[in-house]
This record gives C-alpha cells, sequence and structure tokens, in this order.
C-alpha cells in the first residue's frame, strides 16, 4: 500500500462525522416568553422564530433568538404532564440540545449508532412552504440530546414547523395586533456576541473519560487540552477538566468532573441543583470585549468579580495586549496567554434561580487554549459566589 494511499485512509477515517458547526443550541425553560424578552433586552438577541399554539404546537412553545451566528431556541411547557414540564421541573433552566450541522444527517446518525451511540430519533425529514430540512437526535450526557441538522434545503426563518416571529401575531417579538414592538435588541448598537467558542459539559464523578471517549469514538474528534485537579485547585475545591475537538477546531466540547476537596466544588454544585449532568456554560465569541461587557453590564447583567491584585499581575504574566488594563480591571475581564496568542474572558452569575447555567464572553486573539493562567482566580470568584449561596 502507498504512503499516498494509507494518507487518504488515514483521512477519511479522521473525516467519518464531518461537523460544519454548531447548529444552534436549545434550552428548556419554565417561561419561554419570558426568558425570551430576558435575552432580547439583557443580551441583545433579536427572536426570529416562533413555535406555539398559532402554529398548531399543542404541548410546547419555543422562541428562535439570533444574533451573529448564534442560534438559541428558548423552550417552554403548555401542559404540566409534558416532557418539557417534567425535565425542566427536575432540572430547571438548562440546556437540552445542542444541535450539530451535518452534510449528511443520514449517514452521521448511521456512523454515530454503529459507534455505540444511543439513537433517539432516526433521520426524518420536516417540511413546509419554505422547504424541507432533515434532522436525527442521539443521546448524549445526563438528559441531553445531540441534534443532527441539514437544512441546506430549507428557507425559512429556522425549521419547519416555526413561523417567522410576528407574522399573525405570533412570538414575543409582535405586540398584540401584529406589529412588531422594536424591542428585539434595543437600544440597538449593533451586534455584541458573534457566535459559539465551546460548550462546557459538567458529569459526576469519574464519568469524565468515559465521555471523552465517546466524542473521540462516535465524533472522531480529539482530546485538545487536559487539566488535572492539580492545574485547577485553590484552597477549598479541585476539578478535572479535558477538552475535545474536531478537525479543525470549529465544535469544541470541556467536559468537567469533580475531584476531591476540602469543600464542595462549583462542579459538585452544578450537578446537585441541576440533579444530574448537563451543560455548564455556553461560551459566546466577541471581537470587542470591553464594549460588550461595558454595554451587558449597562443592562444589568452580573458578572463574576476579580480582586484588584489579579490585574497587578497581568502585564509580567501575559505581556504587552491591546486593550487598556484599566478597562479590564473595571469590568472584572480576565487576560491570559498562550505560544499562539491571549484571549481575554469574563463569566456571567448564573443566568436563572439555580446556581446552574451560564454565559462566558471570550475574544481571542490568536489563543486556542482556555485561560489556564486564570483558573485561580476563576475559581476562587466561583467559590465566593458558592460561599455566599451557602454551598460551599
Amino acid at each position: 500500500m502507498s504512503i499516498t494511499h494509507e494518507k487518504h485512509l488515514e483521512a477519511s477515517e479522521r473525516d467519518f462525522m464531518p461537523l460544519n458547526g454548531i447548529d444552534h443550541v436549545e434550552l428548556w425553560v419554565g417561561n419561554a416568553a419570558q426568558a425570551s424578552y430576558y435575552f432580547q433586552r439583557a443580551f441583545n438577541f433579536t427572536e426570529v422564530a416562533y413555535r406555539g399554539l398559532e402554529t398548531g404546537e399543542r404541548d410546547r412553545v419555543s422562541h428562535v433568538l439570533a444574533q451573529g451566528e448564534i442560534r438559541l431556541v428558548l423552550t417552554g411547557a403548555l401542559r404540566s404532564d409534558s416532557e418539557v414540564a417534567r425535565e425542566q421541573r427536575k432540572h430547571g433552566d438548562g440546556v437540552k440540545v445542542i444541535a450539530l450541522s451535518v452534510p449528511n444527517v443520514d449517514d452521521a446518525y448511521r456512523e454515530a449508532t454503529e459507534r455505540g451511540a444511543k439513537g433517539l430519533a432516526a433521520p426524518h425529514e420536516i417540511a413546509d412552504a419554505h422547504g424541507r430540512a432533515r434532522i436525527a437526535d442521539i443521546a448524549a450526557y445526563g438528559d441531553t440530546i445531540h441534534r443532527f441538522v441539514d437544512r441546506s434545503e430549507y428557507a425559512g426563518p429556522f425549521l419547519p414547523g416555526y413561523a417567522e416571529s410576528g407574522e399573525s401575531g405570533a412570538g414575543a417579538g409582535a405586540g398584540i395586533d401584529g406589529r412588531e414592538t422594536g424591542l428585539a435588541g434595543a437600544p440597538g448598537r449593533g451586534e455584541l456576541l458573534l457566535g459559539i467558542d465551546h460548550i462546557v459539559g459538567n458529569v459526576e464523578l469519574g464519568a469524565m473519560n468515559e465521555w471523552v471517549s465517546y466524542y473521540e469514538r462516535v465524533f472522531g474528534m480529539t482530546e485538545m487540552i487536559h487539566f488535572s485537579d492539580e492545574a485547577i485547585s485553590t484552597e477549598y475545591s479541585a476539578l478535572m477538566s479535558k477538552v475535545v475537538t474536531n478537525g479543525d477546531g470549529r465544535v469544541k466540547f470541556p467536559i468537567n468532573e469533580p475531584a476531591e476537596g476540602r469543600r464542595k466544588s462549583q462542579i459538585d454544585e452544578y450537578l446537585d441543583f441541576y440533579e444530574g449532568p448537563g451543560a455548564q456554560h455556553i461560551a459566546l465569541t466577541t471581537d470587542d470585549i470591553v464594549r460588550t461587557v461595558d454595554e451587558l453590564a449597562r443592562r444589568d447583567i452580573q458578572f463574576l468579580r476579580t480582586p484588584d491584585s489579579y490585574y497587578d499581575e497581568v502585564p509580567a504574566r501575559v505581556g504587552e495586549i491591546g486593550e487598556s488594563l484599566d478597562d479590564l480591571r473595571r469590568l472584572g475581564i480576565l487576560v491570559d496567554r498562550d505560544d499562539e496568542g491571549y484571549l481575554l474572558q469574563v463569566f456571567t452569575a448564573p443566568l436563572g434561580d439555580r446556581p446552574t447555567i451560564f454565559f462566558e464572553i471570550i475574544e481571542r486573539h490568536g489563543a486556542r487554549g482556555f485561560g489556564e493562567g486564570n483558573f485561580k482566580a476563576l475559581f476562587e470568584a466561583i467559590e465566593r459566589a458558592q460561599e455566599r449561596r451557602g454551598n460551599l
């Protein structure tokens, strides 16, 4: 066998699960209309599509929000005996579906299930007047679902079955007579958030390697970085983390598990209040983190705060950056450098009532890491919030 042929086979094996990226993330929430309003006003999203009673849906309602390349679907229950109601009652607000755009749903589903993934919904077509799409579901950690989506033959606002927000009064972005209220994205300073950088999953003690193996086997992903409990620890708690990514780096999934510590770690707290494994946070990209965080803070978004002493060490640890250190200090933005550049990041407080899901805002300047130099400061900030909640 020639070297060229061997390399071709290796490439084919690596590409058995091509991914275009994250298509959308669906959260199941207690009140989808209020959540949609909040995400529009607070995070600058625009509602673009809607599914509910007005579109013929009888047990759930969904509001589709967009900003940059991000699509968030906020789904609530219309009946107390529905699947959405049961799971939201157990977990609180959280991520139910991480949907992945693929060139061929049938191939993706076949490869995944043959490699050990549990199939939940076989490939099937959905269609309306705007065209057709194809989807399929497999199980991930906890009650989380990965959905394969091919929308290449669909021209509607989101997926078949959804109406454009505002049509016939559907959706929170429309007034009572169907006119647009102009709430989405107010006060309208342009896009603040551009895309999804990564989604972090929290799993129970001893399960991290199992799920890393799952993503390697089922998706052909590779382990990008491994953080031990020695690397991610404070005086009181610790965790372990591994990051898996697909070949072109478009999809990155860090997987965390708790480690032994003197007190309860943030992962333990999440698992307790989410009542099982799930997605801990969604990292959203921006190209101007200072402007973005300034604007989000003005909209009353709460961020984890970092002691001023952290910034005294930044010049020596990180070197020259393009942003003002005074701005970073004022806004609580963390900064770290790796061999390929630097990154800036900041973390919101939990988005709902339970101390579970939150957002990370991240801006990369070449760096491919995840802010290893910030771990101690970050987790000490999380622990201060845990202590206020009585959960440390």
